[in-house]
């Protein structure tokens, strides 16, 4: 696909603002390399920002950036619904004239788009929808009972709160702990940074479960435990059927729930997140019955905390629900792969 194309991260008057988490997931575990990042609303660089990758800087339009020699340019921010804000046109035709990949996660399928296509044949770039699933999905039929492999889904009491790096923060555990782990990714994101993958909030309703037990069946062989990305949360009315088709297709052994301690109300509503054994008990819950899966442990988002405030929610949600906390960010995410191997023996 595009896994040694040199980067320039596209992330308008967004960058570390909540909504560039494409961007951030990329450029802190994605294994191309990043000549800069595009946000005039920004300046220095990246660590400035969010506390790493000091060799990334920022600019203020693609046209300043090119001297620094991208080879592609990844749609580094999410607008709400996929749609591709009409502003960004004129920078991406510009990359494409000037022959660099356009890697995008937006709904919105820009190898589609008529003036796109042109300018992608005429120049030699290729343009990657990184969002669009295979043709031949199968409706879930619980497969996944055959995998001998741990399955472990990260759950979320809200959607954007942490999800894909809690994985990839356990896999690194993991990996450490003797294991051979496998990341499975199933979103935008996650699928820029291991390189394959399934967005199943693309997917048809009918073949969500099944697209996420095609993924594991093809790719767990080789692996004593399979790390599947979790997508939205079964408490967000806009997003639960995503969630809720991830679950039945994944059908895990065990779940780590994501929760980030400062956000009170489920992202773009007024409605409260419930206390976190009500959302424990509603995950085990809607599990499957051939496997009931439990929450084993819990991975706290405190971005917006600092580290005596930090500590002290992972001692006050630990108390709460008697599962190992931590936020997997500033303190690794050891406890949860002991966890995980706890729940193997």
């Amino acid at each position: 696909m595009f896994q040694d194309k040199r980067l320039l991260i596209y992330a308008p008057g967004e960058f570390g603002r909540g909504h560039s988490k494409t961007a951030e997931g990329v450029l802190r575990y994605g294994r191309n390399p990043v000549v800069g990042i595009v946000d005039a609303s920004r300046s220095g660089t990246c660590a400035d920002v969010i506390g790493i990758r000091p060799d990334v800087p920022f600019y203020p339009d693609v046209a300043s950036a090119l001297s620094a020699g991208p080879q592609a340019l990844l749609l580094g921010t999410a607008p709400r619904g996929g749609r591709l804000p009409a502003e960004w046109r004129a920078d991406i035709r510009l990359a494409l004239e000037h022959g660099l990949d356009i890697i995008s996660g937006l709904h919105h399928v820009l190898a589609d788009d008529p003036e796109f296509r042109a300018l992608s044949a005429r120049h030699g770039g290729t343009i990657f929808d990184v969002r669009e699933p295979p043709s031949d999905l199968p409706v879930g039929n619980a497969q996944v009972l055959s995998v001998p492999a741990q399955v472990v889904l990260t759950v979320g009491s809200d959607c954007a709160i942490g999800k894909m790096t809690a994985s990839l923060e356990i896999e690194k555990s993991l990996v450490r702990r003797g294991r051979k782990p496998l990341f499975v990714p199933t979103g935008q994101t996650g699928i820029m940074i291991a390189g394959f993958g399934i967005s199943i909030d693309r997917v048809i309703g009918d073949f969500m479960a099944g697209a996420t037990e095609k993924l594991i069946l093809e790719h767990a062989p080789g692996h004593d435990i399979v790390l599947v990305e979790g997508q939205g949360s079964l408490l967000h009315p806009g997003y639960s059927g995503v969630t809720l088709g991830l679950l039945h297709g994944a059908m895990p052994t065990e779940m780590i729930l994501c929760h980030q301690p400062s956000r009170q109300f489920i992202r773009d509503t007024t409605m409260p997140i419930p206390p976190l054994p009500e959302v424990i008990a509603l995950y085990e819950a809607m599990t499957l019955p051939l496997r009931k899966a439990k929450v084993i442990g819990i991975a706290l988002n405190c971005f917006d905390l600092d580290e005596e405030h930090t500590r002290r929610e992972i001692a006050r949600v630990q108390e709460l629900t008697g599962l190992p906390t931590t936020d997997v960010v500033k303190f690794g995410a050891d406890c949860l792969a002991e966890a995980i191997d706890k729940a193997r023996a």
